[in-house]
């Protein structure tokens, strides 16, 4: 599913029109990426959580060229799916 059409389920759903959807929408995703950047963690009770976890440096290989290279440090997005996510999956 798209942002296009996750916005157009969510003004059919609410009953909203599709601006007021697609502003909402990204309000969510700012709320988000804010939160994370901030606490490190955001919790959607039932749906899941959202972490941002430390990746460490680590040596990789070039697949074209077969050298090591090192690959920097950074910090990524993780996902768990909470327990309705889970069960609507079934």
């Amino acid at each position: 599913m798209s942002k296009t059409e996750l916005v157009e389920f969510v003004a059919a759903k609410a009953g909203l029109t599709k601006a007021d959807a697609g502003r909402a929408l990204d309000a969510v995703l700012e709320g988000v990426t804010t939160g994370l950047k901030k606490e490190g963690k955001v919790a959607l009770v039932g749906f899941g959580t959202f972490a941002a976890k430390k990746r460490a440096a680590r040596q990789g290989i070039n697949p074209l060229t077969k050298t090591a290279i090192k690959i920097p440090a950074k910090v990524v997005a993780s996902f768990k799916a909470g327990s309705k996510l889970k069960d609507a999956l079934n």
